[in-house]
């Protein structure tokens, strides 16, 4: 190892991702907001952009702040999973850290994340502190350690209570089913494990 130190990280979407969110417009209800991340998810798999893992953060208007996908393997970073990647999205087109508090730390809201699978412990970590109040999932953990070789890491017992303790509803197995489903193909394919 010769040279400089890296100075500047960079972490890229696939380019099909703005045409895949462009028509959502307004999206309501729990389950077609976590059907978008869903097909975010189906799509990088099926492109070969990432892991089978999407993630959608929405606004107080029900609108897209915020897509993403995993990119561990395509840009060599083990933080780059799709609800990371759309916090760090949101946080930065909204300029602000916690998305749910304005630049006087007043409440304002509510932000979504839907996401295809169960935040694992990394985005777990990332969800408690992004400034989400809802907390939309599709599969649980134990049907991507089931469906394919990821480790999704170690959760406090009481995940959900420690995420409603901060004010974030979490609502799960949302179409369930159609997340497992990529999951599955995912992993009877062969895929990479991140």
């Amino acid at each position: 190892m010769t040279g400089a130190l890296p100075a500047q990280v960079e972490l890229t979407l696939p380019q099909w991702i703005p045409d895949a969110v462009a028509g959502a417009g307004v999206v309501t209800g729990d389950q077609a907001k976590v059907a978008l991340a869903i097909e975010l998810s189906r799509r990088n798999v099926e492109a070969g952009t990432g892991g089978p893992f999407g993630a959608v953060v929405f606004g107080p208007d029900d609108r897209v702040v915020a897509a993403a996908v995993n990119r561990v393997v395509p840009t060599t970073c083990s933080l780059a999973h799709a609800e990371s990647l759309a916090y760090m999205l949101a946080q930065q087109r909204l300029g602000r850290t916690r998305l749910n508090r304005d630049e006087n730390d007043q409440p304002i809201g509510p932000y979504v994340l839907a996401t295809s699978s169960q935040p694992c412990c990394q985005c777990y970590g990332a969800t408690v502190w992004a400034g989400i109040d809802r907390l939309l999932i599709g599969a649980r953990a134990e049907d991507v350690e089931a469906l394919t070789e990821f480790d999704e890491g170690p959760l406090p017992a009481d995940w959900i209570g420690e995420l409603e303790k901060r004010g974030i509803a979490v609502v799960r197995d949302l179409l369930r089913d159609d997340a497992r489903a990529v999951l599955r193909a995912y992993g009877e394919s062969g895929g990479d494990r991140y």
